[in-house]
Order: structure tokens, then C-alpha cells, then sequence
């Protein structure tokens, strides 16, 4: 029995941590869930617009909620909803009202606010401060907006902001899950500033946290602590889209002034709860000085009017200086009830670094074993009733003892019944979540691609009670038969171990429309050689480059010989650089921003750098470590014998070089408005409200006109059978005139390091951007980087505002990949962003073509989209 008993605390311990990629549920406003009672609102225009009618893809009364009168900027009018309970809230959906084609309202834009007790409200923001979400472009299609951070609370309103149009309706639908852990608020010392020599400064504060700040302490509130992401091995990567080194962590440092030793954090939760355990998952890079904490001492308070109870619950924590990976410390806290909680944590290094805290509690006492009790038979004249424990019944008591002997077997044989059919249901469970990424692709999420309108929409199965989760990219559940395979290298020996690709595959790799198609026999060399002269070695390992960047992928014939004549660029008197900043770095080599004396005049009448009335300009400078092995100085030269190759308006050029000596440069042009992800990141489409507010911004042509530039800059790298193997708008730089030029140093920034998926420490891959055949085969091509071509035209016109693929985990992204390969239809495809010309979105469809010599070419592309700037 106790075995059995501390079966089911495991299993409920393992339903406690949110996993917001799971936690994606629609709870109740299109099924009626949420009852009309629970929905009110400021103010409506009539009855039959009323906060009930509010219902996404319901057109009663007429059609959506309307708030009264004409808006002006500065209303407030809301719509919101009772949740019923504490809730996780990861995404918000919106439409208009349509009423059957008779209504043309909706909310162009909205804010949100919520309150986990109805009566303190809070102003939802992103990870980068914006309160305003876009919504609808018209009055029918809805609009999927992903919470980031997600949302704890139980009431939410959502706010119109009134921009264009003073009339607006709405329709909405949120998603998320239940909140079990019903945790209200942590209070902890603010995160303190690292900076470590020879990396980037590392911000640890909470930047979502949504309570009060005093004396340099959080208090009343909830933020990254709870907002189901945990940090990476390396505190300084990011799980996050453009933010800065340490975001995921809340960090502290040991001789400061608020810890003095120890952090002392408090938790306030709705109820009082008997609490079985604490999770907290720490950082443990000791080689910076961080480690888990050494022991943790907490006290506990069952009312919160109540005093602190004497006792505390202290656990050791088992220290590891030998595994340097990130992990949940588990602290039992032995069934104590309480409503609020005061935990002291201790150092056990000079740095200890928190990204999630979450705990497990019992809603109900678990029945104990008790012996059986029953009653000796009454004395004539004696009143009272005296239970004793008896081994025998005496026959003349035992038609009265029947009863209470039936009604113990019979709890008993319930007892057991209960024990099968908990072990039956926790085997159900284990055999669902195996089944788990493709459920989730092909039931709870869809694309509808008709038009420009049309949007990602969520269709989700009925809530269960709870939903299984784990810490991201680490979900057991998830199977990386592609990525993750040692043989990875090897096209051939992968199609042997998956036979769903050993026929399709091969004549896919080796007919493909590169080959002649009734070659269906070749080996895996033919397969990337034969009558395909532009098809790249398939090396993953050096996909990255020496510094971390991608190096362009060439023919083998051209990087043979590696003597210095073959180097075309110039050498350049190393003394005559000066480092200002580093850019990025990989694991062995280094960019950094440098300032070069002399350059110009260096590179005399022929330089390709703008005229300039200063001796010294700014460059970038690929450099490689002192303790590079020999196989990465070779590969840097065959970087540099690329690099010196190249000239195109459109390709970033290697200006001159430092090879007489160490440490081995390679200086390339300078780009001064960065790349290109970040300058459309900061910027909005260009209208009269921009204009009118000074807002950065900038027009479709100019949008239009970057798309031609990098279809140039790709259709020269294709007449030289170059495969760049890692287009994308992180890698194409901006100059002051705006013209881009395409380059590689995407992958060795720390900025950008959650647009890579790394495989066992080997490689890192940009699969959002990868064709299915690089994925699944290893085959990177022209073909492939049209692929990524159309990934990126992707990005432009969503001003690089999100990732592409970004409602899928990596994990999911992979799944995806083999539903191309698969090719019955349940492949997901990028939404139509809502400034993409129809015909545009057509050429984008057509690089993700499946079939891969459907596809066009570059100067194809070039061509097509070339009519649309001369216009």
C-alpha cells in the first residue's frame, strides 16, 4: 500500500510544472465554458452587442461585443472575462464583427490588463516593454497573438486602442491552463549586474516581474520565475528573441548587500495547501563562479494573519563539480500546510542564478491505514459501548457484527479497484505523451494560407484536468531521430535506419531533378555529385565555420590548394588595427568591430569603402584563436581563399587580411545599421501615424526593394555554385544608404543563438530556415537556400516581429519536417503576413515547394520580384 501511495504523489508531482508550448487550451469562451455572466464589460452600444455576444466565431445578437458610443483615443472601454479560477494564459485570439456580412467593426489594436483578485489590475507588456498587440485587419478572420511573457491571473480585460477607426466590436478566445500551482506572488532581492571578463555583461534582474519594487526588493507580484522557461546551461544564451546575455535568470551575487550570505524569498499562495515539495531550477556553470545553492531552510505560515510557525523544513543539497548543466533541485517540504512560505537559500559559490520556482502540494489527505475497529456485543443494563479490537467473533454477536465486517471488505476491495485504476491511467498517460508532437500537429494547430488575411488558428481538443509537462528541450517525449543521430553525417546510413525514407528518399536525393531520374541506385557520393555540379559536401560539423558563422559551402576542387598566392586579398599591417568591440565568437575564432589606420589608403584607387575625410574606418574582423587546433586554421584559410572569391554589390566584401602572423585576420566591410532583422525589428510600416509621431518606419518599396538586393546578392552566389546554407535577415547587412549585403555572421551572436537548434554539442542548426531535405538528408543546395530564401522574405513582412514557426517548439519544427517529407498533406506553412502582396506570398509557397526542382532559381526570383520596385 505505501508503495502504491508513493506512486500517486510521483505522478502528481509530475504534473506541476507549466510547459507553455502544451499549455495552449481554449477555455470556454467559443464553447460556453465561460458562462455570459462571467463576461462583462464598460459600456455597450445596444443589448444585442453586449459583453455575451463576445464569443470568437459566434455571430449571435448582432455579431460582437461593441463598447457605446464613438471612441477616442483616450477611452479605457473594456471587455472582460471571469476565468473562474487562476489561470496560465499563453495566447489571445480576436476577430471582428462580421454578422453574417452585414458588420465591418474591428479592434486594430488592444491592450491587455488582468488582476488575480479583482481588485489590483496590471497592464500586460512584452518582453521589450510594447503594450499593444496588433488585431484584426478585417471583420471575419481572427487573429492569434502569443502571450510572451504568458499571463497568471484570473480576471483579463482586453482594452481596444483607438489608433484609425473610433468604431470597433470584438470577438475573442483565450487560451492557456489551469494554474495548480496557485502561487500568487514571490518576493526576492532585485537581480544583480555580472560582468565577467571577457564576455558580455549579464543583466539577472526579473524584467517581467509585475509587483512592486522598494529598497532594491520584488514584493506583491510574479514574473520569469514562474513563467514556465528555464534558462540554458549557459546563463548567457537565451531561450528568448532578442534580448540580452542572462535574460532567463534572476541572479544574485554573495558579498552584496541583499544577501548577505543567503536570499530570502517569500511565497504568498490562494489557499492553504499541504505543500510536498519545491522545485527550483538552478544554474550550475561553476566555472563562472555559479553553482546550485548549498542548502535551503524554509518556514512556514498557515494563515497569513498568523505568525511564522517555529519549525523549519532544512534540506542539504548534494553539490556537483563535475556536470556544469543547469538542473531542477527537488526540496521535500514533508506535507506542511501553510498559505505563505519564507525560504532562505544558501550560497554555495559566489554566484546562484534561479529561472523557474515551482511547488507541489496535496488538495486532499490521502487515506492512511487504520486498524479495524468493532463493537463487543451490550451488557444487559449497561449503556455504554465499548469498541475493542477482536481477532473473533462470538456466533451469538455475529449477525450484528455482519454489517460493519461486509462494509470493511467492501472499502478495501474499493481501495484496490481505485489502486488498478490509477496504475492503468498513469500507463494511458505515458502511452498519450509519447504520441504527444503529433497530436499537437495534427489536432491542435492549423494554417489557413486562402489569403493575406488569413491567420494561424488554434483548434484545440476538450481540457483535461491537468497537462504533463517538463522543462523545454528537455521533454522526454519527444523523439530527434533526425537531428540527434550520430550517423547524421552520413545521408545513406539514415535512410537505412528510417525506412520510410529508404525509397522515397533516394530517388528524392538521387533523382531530385539534379540527376537524371532514372538514376534511383547511386551511392551517397553520386547522390551529391553526379550531373549536380552545384550541390555542396554535406559536412554539418564545419556548417558553422571557424568562428561560429556559417562558411559558404563550395565545391571540393576549389579549396584544395591552400598556399597564399591563391589568396587574392592584401595583407594588412596587423598594428594598424584597433579592437573596440566584440561582435560574436565561436569556438575558435572571434569578430570583433575594429578601427583600421590607413585602410583607404591602403586600398587605394579600387576600394570598395565609401569616400571618407577620416584615416581610420570602422571594419569587421574575423579572428582566430591562439589555441585553434590545426584543422581550424585550415579551414580559416579556405575561409579567407571564399571570402577573397566574392565581389557583388550585394555580398560582403573581405577588404584585406593578416596571414603572415599570428593571431590569422580576415577584415571585412563594416556595415552601420547593423542587420537587417534588427533595423525592420525596430520599425513599423510607413502611414500618416508615423510620419505624424516620429516613428521609425518603412514603406512596402522599401521592403520590396531589400528583397530584390538579396535575390542579387544569391543569384551571384548560385552562378558561382556557392550554397550559403544560412540565408536569413540576421545575416544580411545595412550600410547607411540602406543597400544590403549578404553575409555569415548570424550564427557566432549571442543575440541571435535561440534561432539555432544544437545537436549534442556538435553542430548548431538554423532549422527554422531549412528546406526538409537538409534536415532529413543532409542536403544542402541552391535549392535549399531558395528554401531559405522564401523564410526570409518571411520575415521582412512581418518586420521581423517574431521567429519563423514561432506557436512551435523546436521540436515540433523538426515533426514538422518529416510531415514534408511525408507530403500527405499535414505539413504546417508560415501564416501570409499581413503587408505580403498576394503574389508575393505565391512566390514565397513556391520556394517551399516540396518537390525540389519545382522550385525556382534565383535569377527566377530575381526577375519576378524585380518588376515590383521599377513600379
Amino acid at each position: 500500500m505505501h508503495f502504491f501511495l508513493l506512486l500517486i504523489l510521483q505522478v502528481t508531482a509530475a504534473f506541476g510544472q507549466i510547459d507553455p508550448a502544451h499549455c495552449r487550451y481554449a477555455l470556454g469562451m467559443e464553447d460556453g465554458r465561460i458562462r455570459d455572466d462571467d463576461i462583462t464589460a464598460s459600456s455597450q452600444w445596444h443589448e444585442t452587442t453586449g459583453p455575451q455576444y463576445a464569443r470568437l466565431n459566434h455571430e449571435e445578437g448582432d455579431g460582437a461585443w461593441c463598447p457605446k458610443g464613438q471612441l477616442e483615443p483616450s477611452d479605457s472601454q473594456y471587455l472582460q472575462v471571469d476565468l473562474g479560477r487562476l489561470t496560465f494564459v499563453t495566447v489571445v485570439g480576436t476577430q471582428g464583427r462580421f454578422a453574417r456580412n452585414s458588420g465591418n467593426e474591428f479592434a486594430r489594436w488592444y491592450r491587455l490588463n488582468y488582476s488575480r483578485d479583482g481588485q489590483m489590475w496590471k497592464s500586460w507588456k512584452n518582453r521589450l516593454g510594447n503594450a499593444v498587440m496588433e488585431g484584426n485587419k478585417n471583420a471575419y478572420a481572427s487573429v492569434i497573438n502569443d502571450l510572451h511573457p504568458p499571463i497568471i491571473s484570473r480576471y483579463i480585460r482586453l482594452i481596444p486602442v483607438i489608433k484609425l477607426s473610433p468604431t470597433v466590436c470584438m470577438r475573442v478566445e483565450l487560451y492557456g491552463c489551469p494554474w495548480d500551482d496557485g502561487l500568487l506572488s514571490y518576493g526576492a532581492p532585485e537581480g544583480q549586474l555580472m560582468m565577467p571578463p571577457g564576455y558580455p555583461i549579464a543583466s539577472l534582474n526579473d524584467s517581467t516581474y509585475d509587483g512592486g519594487h522598494e529598497r532594491r526588493r520584488l514584493f506583491g507580484g510574479l514574473g520569469q520565475l514562474t513563467d514556465g522557461v528555464t534558462g540554458l546551461d549557459d546563463f548567457l544564451l537565451t531561450r528568448q528573441y532578442h534580448v540580452w546575455p542572462g535574460y532567463d535568470y534572476l541572479g544574485w551575487r554573495n558579498d552584496s548587500l541583499e544577501t548577505q550570505g543567503h536570499v530570502e524569498m517569500e511565497f504568498v499562495f490562494d489557499r492553504q495547501r499541504n505543500f510536498t515539495s519545491m522545485k527550483v531550477h538552478s544554474n550550475n556553470m561553476f566555472s563562472c563562479g555559479v553553482k546550485i545553492f548549498s542548502s535551503v531552510t524554509c518556514w512556514f505560515k498557515p494563515r497569513l494573519i498568523a505568525g511564522w510557525e517555529a519549525e523549519p523544513v532544512a534540506f542539504k543539497t548534494v553539490l556537483d563539480d563535475r556536470n556544469p548543466s543547469a538542473r531542477y533541485v527537488t526540496v521535500p517540504l514533508n506535507r506542511r500546510s501553510a498559505t505563505m512560505l519564507r525560504c532562505h537559500f544558501f550560497f554555495a559559490d559566489v554566484w546562484m542564478m534561479f529561472s523557474e520556482i515551482s511547488f507541489q502540494s496535496e488538495d486532499i489527505l490521502l487515506p492512511t491505514q487504520m486498524p479495524l475497529m468493532v463493537t463487543s456485543p451490550q451488557n444487559d443494563g449497561d449503556s455504554t459501548i465499548s469498541p475493542t479490537l477482536t481477532t473473533a467473533v462470538n456466533p451469538s454477536s455475529s449477525h450484528a457484527n455482519t454489517p460493519i465486517l461486509i462494509g470493511c471488505l467492501v472499502t478495501i476491495i474499493l481501495l484496490l479497484v481505485i489502486i488498478i485504476f490509477l496504475i492503468l491511467w498513469c500507463q494511458h498517460v505515458c502511452k498519450v505523451l509519447e504520441k504527444a508532437p503529433r497530436r499537437i500537429l495534427d489536432e491542435e494547430v492549423t494554417v489557413r494560407l486562402s489569403s493575406c488575411s488569413d491567420t494561424i488558428i488554434l483548434q484545440t481538443p476538450p481540457v483535461p484536468p491537468r497537462t504533463p509537462t517538463g522543462p523545454a528541450n528537455t521533454d522526454p517525449h519527444y523523439e530527434r531521430v533526425f537531428l540527434l543521430d550520430p550517423q547524421y553525417q552520413n545521408p545513406a546510413a539514415l535512410r537505412n535506419k528510417l525506412p520510410e525514407l529508404s525509397q522515397s528518399a533516394e530517388a528524392s536525393a538521387c533523382g531530385g531533378g539534379y540527376a537524371e531520374p532514372d538514376v534511383t541506385q547511386c551511392t551517397p557520393h553520386q547522390c551529391f555529385h553526379s550531373n549536380a555540379p552545384h550541390y555542396a559536401e554535406t559536412d554539418i560539423v564545419r556548417l558553422q565555420g571557424v568562428t561560429g558563422s556559417n562558411m559558404y559551402a563550395v565545391p571540393a576542387l576549389t579549396v584544395d590548394s591552400l598556399t597564399r598566392k591563391d589568396i587574392s586579398a592584401a595583407e594588412f599591417p596587423p598594428q594598424q588595427l584597433i579592437f573596440r568591440e566584440k561582435l560574436g565568437e565561436g569556438q575558435f575564432g572571434e569578430v570583433h568591430l575594429c578601427e583600421a589606420e590607413g585602410l583607404q589608403a591602403f586600398l587605394g584607387e579600387g576600394s570598395p569603402l565609401p569616400d571618407r575625410d577620416s584615416c581610420s574606418v570602422l571594419v569587421a574582423v574575423k579572428q582566430l584563436r591562439a589555441d585553434a587546433t590545426s584543422q581550424a586554421r585550415n579551414d580559416f584559410l579556405k575561409e579567407i581563399k571564399i571570402m577573397s572569391r566574392l565581389n557583388d554589390p550585394n555580398i560582403i566584401r573581405l577588404l584585406c587580411v593578416c596571414v603572415a602572423s599570428d593571431p590569422l585576420c580576415m577584415v571585412t566591410e563594416y556595415m552601420e545599421n547593423g542587420d537587417l532583422n534588427m533595423f525592420l525589428s525596430q520599425r513599423e510600416i510607413e502611414s500618416t501615424l508615423t510620419h505624424a509621431n516620429n516613428i521609425p518606419s518603412v514603406s512596402l518599396s522599401d521592403l520590396l526593394h531589400m528583397s530584390v538586393q538579396i535575390s542579387s546578392g544569391m543569384t551571384y552566389l548560385a552562378s558561382l555554385n556557392f550554397v550559403h546554407r544560412d540565408l536569413a535577415t540576421r545575416n544580411c547587412l545595412l550600410d547607411r544608404r540602406l543597400t544590403i549585403k549578404i553575409s555569415d555572421f548570424g550564427m557566432s551572436r549571442n543575440l541571435y543563438s535561440s534561432d539555432y537548434y544544437r545537436i549534442q554539442g556538435r553542430a548548431v542548426l538554423p532549422i527554422r530556415w531549412m528546406a526538409w531535405e537538409s534536415i532529413l538528408l543532409g542536403k544542402f543546395t541552391t535549392a535549399s537556400d531558395v528554401w531559405a530564401f522564401g523564410v526570409t522574405l518571411w520575415e521582412i513582412f512581418t518586420l521581423c516581429k517574431e521567429q519563423p514557426y514561432s506557436l512551435l517548439s523546436d521540436e515540433q519544427v523538426i515533426e514538422n519536417t518529416g510531415e514534408f517529407f511525408r507530403n500527405q498533406g499535414r505539413q504546417i506553412f508560415l501564416y501570409t503576413p499581413p503587408l505580403c502582396p498576394p503574389s508575393l506570398f505565391e512566390l514565397m509557397m513556391r520556394c517551399w515547394n516540396r518537390d525540389i526542382p519545382e522550385r525556382p532559381t534565383f535569377e527566377g526570383l530575381y526577375k519576378a520580384l524585380r518588376p515590383h520596385v521599377i513600379q
